[in-house]
């Protein structure tokens, strides 16, 4: 029962909190010395723009002016090819990893919990780039693997099985995302869990143009080298 003159927001998000284990943000505030500079960092390193600067390396120009003009490993991969692609995603999913495997080693799944966001916004939200970055797919897997390797492993398996299958990037990425809550709570615990409801919420929200090309039919499939609609 909700007490007198508390939010029933508060009552349901306190029961979210216990039943994922999701850490007090007050936590932020009393070790400050270890929580920012650790979020910070994670923070950073998810804005570095990978595939921009891979693309640039390898002669294949800016891939915001090229296809979709994403940065991400999709439109790297349309655009510049195989190896492009590759390797932007090995990158984009190695920081993703390093953003919370490191912490979580050092400093305990508290403040893991709270860089694998900071990565992920780092991502979607680049400060280089004038907050305008990826959709977060390759980084969220990453911290995924990084949190819990069966959980990581179970999610990417079920991305590349339906890329590979339906060669929608978009609608692999947002069936992946979207069971990898269930994925984490039997593979890496509740916490896990609960990290990937908060990641799922920002990629999806990322593919909001995606998803309506899916309904209306009109999405991209995955082609080699060609332009199109990045997921």
């Amino acid at each position: 029962m909700v007490e007198d003159g508390a939010s029933p927001l508060l009552f349901y998000w306190s029961g979210f909190q216990a039943t994922f284990s999701i850490p007090d943000w007050k936590n932020v505030i009393y070790g400050w010395e270890i929580f920012l500079p650790m979020i910070l960092a994670a923070y950073l390193l998810g804005s570095i723009p990978f595939g921009l600067i891979l693309a640039r390396l390898m002669g294949k120009g800016d891939l915001r002016k090229s296809g979709s003009g994403n940065i991400g490993a999709t439109n790297a991969l349309r655009t510049g090819g195989k190896a492009l692609g590759a390797g932007t995603l090995f990158l984009d999913m190695a920081k993703g990893f390093l953003a919370v495997f490191v912490p979580f080693v050092y400093f305990g799944p508290d403040v893991a919990f709270f860089t694998s966001l900071a990565v992920v916004l780092g991502h979607l939200f680049p400060v280089w780039l004038g907050f305008r970055g990826g959709k977060g797919v390759a980084t969220t897997m990453g911290v995924l693997l990084g949190l819990s390797g069966l959980t990581g492993l179970a999610t990417l398996a079920s991305w590349l099985a339906i890329a590979l299958i339906l060669r929608y990037s978009s609608l692999a990425a947002l069936v992946s995302i979207a069971a990898s809550p269930v994925l984490g709570w039997y593979l890496g615990g509740p916490q896990v869990a609960g990290v990937a409801i908060f990641l799922a919420v920002l990629v999806w929200s990322r593919h909001a143009s995606n998803i309506r090309r899916l309904l209306r039919g009109a999405e991209t499939r995955i082609r080699l080298k060609r332009s199109g609609a990045s997921s």
